[in-house]
């Protein structure tokens, strides 16, 4: 059985919501952030990398969520919820399996500014290029959904089940709302929320879901 690593408030709850998707059954192992937010040393201590999610797997311990997530598609999920090769939608599903970390990395730039209590000028060249990154995300976002309902094709898959942190969770960092200038957008995360799967693991691991009861 696989057990996960779940940090409250992260990026663990993909790994939670694929199990459900898969109806695989797993052991779930959930860690406070402490007063700075941040891992607690005994998740840290798991993995090298110390960064949620991390799994269990026999002898495996796995980090970093995109390569959990397929990995778990693949081995334990039959490729259910992957694109394969030989797939035409398969170049899609590789790419929005990726650009989740791009949206994160513009987004902490522009905390970074904020946390340094400088605010940068319109032409800084940082700025200006983060800006820059994060619109034509966003702009490929909506670009995408209005071309299928879902991001790794015409089913739903393992590149939705990366997205929605980003679309939902990382709203409570600063992140661009999700709003009617985005109709797209708008439109698929509510789709993809009325997933079952889905509730039930926001309700176990989501970012209002609390540790549960010994």
């Amino acid at each position: 059985m696989i057990t996960i690593h779940h940090l409250g408030v992260s990026q663990s709850d993909r790994i939670v919501w694929l199990m459900e998707e898969l109806n695989l059954p797993y052991e779930l192992k959930w860690y406070d952030r402490g007063e700075d937010f941040l891992a607690p040393p005994e998740l840290r201590a798991v993995h090298p990398a110390g960064t949620a999610p991390i799994i269990e797997d026999g002898d495996l311990v796995m980090a970093e969520s995109t390569a959990i997530v397929e990995y778990i598609s693949q081995r334990h999920g039959g490729g259910a919820l992957s694109v394969k090769p030989e797939d035409p939608e398969y170049p899609h599903y590789l790419f929005w399996m990726q650009f989740n970390n791009n949206l994160q990395s513009a987004l902490f730039i522009k905390l970074a500014f904020q946390s340094s209590g400088t605010e940068p000028a319109a032409d800084n060249p940082m700025m200006a290029t983060t800006q820059r990154r994060e619109d034509g995300i966003y702009r490929a976002l909506e670009q995408r959904l209005g071309e299928s309902d879902y991001l790794g094709g015409a089913q739903f898959s393992c590149a939705d089940i990366m997205s929605m942190f980003n679309l939902t969770s990382l709203g409570m960092l600063g992140a661009r709302a999700i709003d009617e200038s985005l109709p797209n957008t708008r439109a698929y995360v509510e789709r993809v929320s009325a997933r079952p799967a889905y509730q039930k693991a926001m309700s176990i691991a989501g970012p209002a879901a609390t540790r549960p009861a010994k």
